[in-house]
């Protein structure tokens, strides 16, 4: 039997020792919020002690390199999920367990969410009228559709509806419950009418007094960075600036996103980025300048601690979100290289920053941002390792404007490359167009954008800073101009995908990590090529027609190849489901009659009532699916009945085309997780 290759986990380097922990505990976080029970604190200790000791010995044996590091990877997963634990157990706030309201809530606005229509007013809350102090959440978050006239920081009364923080209507829908409860929301809703200021002051001390004074200065930030930026791109400057998204028009995020520059609006590693790599090339610079200092210190060291403070005073200003929180991690740790004298930039200090969000933030392993991120950062770390290799064995040092070009190139199209199996897992679309609208837009954020906000910066404490915002809301402009084209020749816009299992993603990702973590060969080329034909594999064998019934009240036509239609059947009191909800409407049924809709090759019978039928008990409103044509609804082949009872029952209703017909696929239960609760 051929021996594994050692050589090819390249387990010599010590920058491969924290890139394995960091992949461990990233699939332990991930195992423990996905599956459908809580594990046992005390196994989970046991096995970290086991498999510590297993890597701690398996150091000692010659020729297994690979024993030692699976041993390494299993201790760092039942780290993993002990940071999970731990943080599910630290949690304790209280979430409304059943619909309330109409009712009065008064409380302070801590922050403005954008929302499709109107706004979304994150409240610290005060009272609920007809809820003790013990049954009242502490933050809630409504929609607001009315004209806003306050601003975060006031005392506010709301005549609102609320709601639980919704679980999944469909499996494999976005898990708003789990991130609700780790945000340590109490509950969503919307209001009815407008909010009106009240009479009640700040809270006098402590976090709950900062976190209002934090919200006021961000949202002043905004405003003052929106008018003074243009109308035009104004909203587009202070989301920049404050992570303020609310004064963002619905056209201009809906162009940016399917352009492939959405990852613009979230403040991460681009922003932080920005920022503090020009608080340390100038502070660097002008230290420089004096020479009796520059010839006695390192410069580099005061200009990185310069750029950390810089960084962190933009992290609170922005909202502290978990993607800014994230990207700050990874300054820290770059700029905490350079105070150390270690290089800056390498898969190293990529591994540590992973470990730090993993302890601190570690239900942040299954967001978007979180894999996104990362999943660039590491490509383009890899990337540009290969690529100064290469330049090293050619003796090439040129660095001109074709070496800048070139860069801007391979820069946009390995990131986005590396996020599209994550865009298309979880919003079911990728920018066909995105690589290019990228190379277009970068140049003129980075040589242009960046610059005139690093001026306003530092103008900003004489005064002079509406010049320099002007002309960052020109070259916004600009960017709003290359999103809007991409948009309207909609090359991709037909294109439907069928929802791709998490399965596919994993194999994905873990063709990524092959070619970007294992040393460069022929034998790393050969597991990855071997990953991703397994990936797409099984996303092929994985694509089914399906059935959903949300308690919204409409049922969903999903086809094997991710096309989707709505009919509207009956008005409920649930939600639909966030995948759908730019699903087109293809019909609605009369009210008091029954329906037919032909659905490849099937019929799906819509019934309100039980007249005619003899086939099947029904006692109210029901989906009978038949392989022939139903005609006055007494086929006697049916194959499976679905009650509307159920389906307010279980939160929505699944069924999936198997080789013996129609089949219910099961949900996840209530009850099992903190997060997931039964009401």
């Amino acid at each position: 039997m051929r021996r594994f290759p050692s050589s090819l986990l390249q387990f010599t380097s010590r920058d491969r020792l924290p890139t394995f922990c960091a992949l461990g505990m990233l699939m332990g976080a991930a195992w423990y919020f996905s599956v459908n029970f809580e594990p046992s604190m005390p196994w989970i200790v046991m096995g970290a002690i086991f498999s510590g000791l297993a890597a701690l010995f398996s150091r000692r044996w010659q020729q297994t390199a690979l024993f030692h590091t699976i041993a390494i990877i299993v201790f760092s997963s039942s780290l993993g999920v002990l940071a999970g634990c731990l943080a599910t157990q630290r949690l304790s706030h209280v979430q409304i367990d059943q619909p309330v309201g109409p009712t009065m809530v008064e409380g302070w606005i801590t922050r403005v969410e954008p929302a499709k229509r109107g706004v979304r007013l994150v409240l610290r809350v005060h009272a609920m009228d007809g809820l003790s102090s013990a049954q009242t959440p502490d933050l809630v978050r409504l929609t607001h559709i009315s004209r806003l006239e306050t601003e975060p920081g006031r005392f506010v009364r709301c005549w609102a509806a609320l709601r639980p923080p919704p679980a999944p209507v469909i499996q494999g829908d976005y898990a708003f419950d789990r991130q609700a409860w780790y945000s340590g929301l109490g509950g969503v809703g919307y209001v009815q009418g407008r909010c009106q200021g009240g009479g009640v002051g700040a809270p006098m001390a402590g976090s709950g007094a900062l976190e209002l004074e934090i919200g006021k200065i961000r949202r002043r930030l905004g405003q003052h960075v929106r008018a003074a930026s243009g109308e035009r791109a104004g909203g587009f400057a202070a989301a920049l600036a404050s992570g303020d998204r609310s004064f963002l028009s619905h056209e201009d995020q809906d162009a940016l996103r399917r352009a492939g520059l959405a990852h613009l609006l979230a403040i991460s590693g681009l922003h932080i980025g920005i920022v503090g790599g020009l608080v340390f090339a100038l502070v660097w610079r002008c230290l420089a300048l004096i020479e009796p200092l520059a010839l006695r210190y390192s410069v580099k060291k005061p200009a990185a601690a310069a750029a950390l403070m810089v960084c962190g005073a933009y992290l609170v200003l922005s909202g502290a979100s978990v993607s800014t929180q994230r990207a700050y991690v990874m300054a820290l740790v770059l700029f905490g290289a350079v105070l150390f004298d270690r290089a800056a930039l390498t898969q190293r200090s990529l591994a540590i920053a992973m470990i730090i969000i993993i302890v601190l933030a570690p239900w942040s392993v299954l967001t978007p941002g979180f894999q996104m991120s990362f999943a660039a950062t590491l490509v383009l770390i890899a990337t540009y390792e290969a690529w100064k290799e290469r330049r090293q064995a050619n003796l090439q040092s040129q660095l001109g404007i074709g070496f800048w070009v070139k860069s801007i190139a391979v820069t946009s199209f390995v990131t986005s490359l590396a996020t599209m199996p994550f865009a298309l897992y979880h919003f079911e679309r990728a920018a066909g167009l995105g690589i290019f609208a990228n190379m277009l837009a970068m140049p003129i954020i980075s040589l242009v954008s960046a610059p005139f906000a690093a001026g306003a910066l530092l103008l900003a404490p004489f005064g002079l800073e509406g010049a320099a915002l002007r002309a960052l809301g020109w070259s916004l402009e600009w960017v709003l101009t290359i999103a809007h084209t991409v948009k309207a020749w909609g090359y991709f816009e037909g294109v439907t995908l069928p929802k791709m299992p998490a399965t596919t993603l994993s194999l994905f990702a873990a063709a990524m990590i092959s070619m970007c973590v294992l040393a460069r060969s022929r034998n790393s080329a050969v597991l990855a090529a071997i990953l991703i034909m397994s990936a797409a594999g099984v996303w092929l064998m994985s694509a089914r027609d399906r059935i959903h019934w949300a308690p919204s009240g409409d049922v969903y036509l999903e086809t094997a190849f991710g096309k989707v239609e709505r009919i509207g059947f009956y008005n409920g009191d649930g939600l639909g489901p966030l995948r759908f909800s730019a699903a087109p409407r293809i019909t609605s049924c009369p009210e008091d009659e029954n329906c037919f809709v032909a659905f490849r090759g099937d019929t799906i019978a819509l019934l309100r009532d039980d007249t005619g039928i003899e086939c099947i008990d029904l006692s109210d409103w029901a989906v009978v699916l038949s392989g022939v044509e139903v005609t006055g609804c007494e086929s006697e082949q049916s194959q499976t009945t679905i009650r509307w009872s159920d389906v307010v029952r279980e939160n929505g209703v699944t069924l999936e085309r198997r080789a013996q017909g129609f089949r219910k696929k099961t949900k996840p239960a209530c009850g099992k997780r903190a997060w997931r609760k039964c009401y």
